[in-house]
């Protein structure tokens, strides 16, 4: 653990010694050589569960993908933020990456804690520079109002958390993972315990976000830069999955009964997300609803607790991940050289720009779940969970997947196909950084399809 933490930390003060020429070269290499070293926590060697590099932090296999996703993602958000933020000022250069660096420090330290109250610090640690990037950074004056959003619904969401856990550690006396996954079920029967069970989850289904509260999602995303929006999709929901999956092994008995209103919540936000994309114009709302809903089916997934379920879920979050994160840099990359979201004043882009028409074909496949990809192995796998916990769940799951099919064709043929508009023909050309950018977003995706096991191995 402590060999990505301490480079991580390490980039904070270099961000600010480097020479200006040489910052964001600096930045990526640095970066990226964290990325691979954390390629070595995919080699699992324990016999127990958990690797330790102290009794604080520990990886295991259900946090080591999404902490290798955290890492690949730096030298992603630096490449795809160096065109737009080059022309302000040099401090502010350095404080951009500076905030990248300590969200992925917080992230690290997130999904690798052992002590669910330090989980819970940093949490709610990753919000702050989030927070400034997006207020900061975003594009227009709505940024303030997306900020408000974000801050609130996950703080509301947070706060029965603590106090959840407070209650938990007074009862227990420990809140450590390794303790108490192991420790038996505790007595849950009165109305005292249900209230603790919805504290519980409240706040990672208003982070993943769950149907009904998910409202800050799209404003937060259209508004922040794009790494904002990259790391939003595709590691700060994962908070939420991530969260959930480590506290339902504690809140057994009474899951069985109470998880009917999520589950129905969570399949029907996958339909009627699935048809408020279908009337988008923005290209970057389009992406943010078609997020809620995925996550919609990873909490499906999370919330029937079988092994099924588990693997499938974090399959396609880190599938996603990388798909959506994606699919934001090349609405970002249309929108730095048209300076319009809106799908109808940019379409017809492929007659302009054939490679990029590929990328944008080949990430819509992705997201649409394309037979060999992890995408289509995570939603079957929660599918058939579904299926099998309720026959009826497949109407709406079913439904679900035809219409993300419809919406991720609607935004390919909206943006890359038809008459290329007049006011477009004299447009930049494309740079080897971005295609590098997409390649490094798709190949993970590609290599996953090979070896599956590297993300769903901790469950058999």
């Amino acid at each position: 653990m402590l060999k990505v933490l301490i480079p991580t930390i390490m980039l904070l003060p270099t961000i600010w010694l480097t020479p200006l020429k040489w910052v964001w070269t600096a930045a990526t290499v640095h970066s990226l050589s964290i990325a691979l070293i954390s390629l070595t926590w995919l080699k699992w060697t324990s016999e127990v569960g958990w690797t330790m590099s102290n009794s604080y932090l520990a990886t295991d296999p259900l946090s080591t993908p999404l902490l290798v996703l955290t890492c690949w993602l730096l030298p992603l958000m630096i490449l795809a933020s160096q065109n737009h933020i080059n022309r302000e000022p040099v401090s502010r250069q350095r404080l951009y990456i500076m905030l990248l660096t300590s969200l992925q420090a917080f992230l690290i330290m997130a999904f690798g804690a052992t002590e669910i109250i330090m989980f819970y610090i940093m949490f709610e640690a990753t919000l702050i520079p989030t927070l400034i990037i997006i207020t900061r950074w975003g594009n227009q004056t709505e940024r303030l109002s997306a900020g408000t959003y974000f801050l609130f619904y996950t703080l509301a969401g947070s706060l029965p958390l603590l106090v959840a856990l407070l209650l938990l550690q007074q009862s227990t006396g420990t809140l450590s993972m390794l303790i108490i996954q192991y420790a038996h079920p505790l007595p849950l029967y009165s109305w005292g315990h249900k209230i603790w069970w919805a504290g519980c989850l409240v706040a990672f289904l208003v982070k993943m976000p769950l149907y009904g509260v998910h409202l800050w999602l799209p404003k937060a995303h259209v508004e922040a830069p794009v790494a904002g929006s990259m790391v939003l999709a595709a590691v700060l929901l994962k908070l939420g999955g991530y969260g959930m999956m480590r506290m339902m092994i504690m809140l057994d008995p009474l899951s069985k009964e109470l998880i009917y209103p999520f589950i129905i919540l969570a399949l029907w936000g996958i339909i009627m997300t699935g048809s408020i994309c279908l009337r988008q114009t923005d290209l970057k709302s389009l992406i943010a609803y078609s997020s809620v809903s995925h996550m919609g089916l990873v909490a499906g997934g999370i919330l029937v607790q079988t092994p099924w379920g588990f693997s499938g879920a974090i399959i396609l979050m880190i599938a996603h991940g990388l798909v959506s994160s994606m699919l934001f840099c090349l609405a970002n990359t249309a929108y730095e050289r048209t300076h319009s979201r809106t799908m109808l004043l940019a379409r017809g882009l492929q007659v302009i720009f054939p490679l990029t028409a590929v990328w944008w074909f080949v990430a819509n496949l992705a997201n649409l779940a394309l037979p060999p990809l992890p995408n289509l192995m995570g939603e079957l796998m929660i599918i058939t969970t579904l299926f099998n916990w309720s026959p009826w769940t497949i109407a709406l799951t079913g439904l679900g997947t035809l219409i993300t099919a419809g919406y991720s064709l609607y935004m390919f043929l909206m943006s890359q196909r038809g008459p290329t508009p007049n006011h477009i023909m004299n447009l930049a050309p494309f740079h080897t950084r971005e295609h590098l950018l997409m390649a490094l977003h798709l190949i993970p995706v590609i290599l996953l399809m090979t070896k599956p096991e590297l993300m769903w191995g901790w469950c058999y």
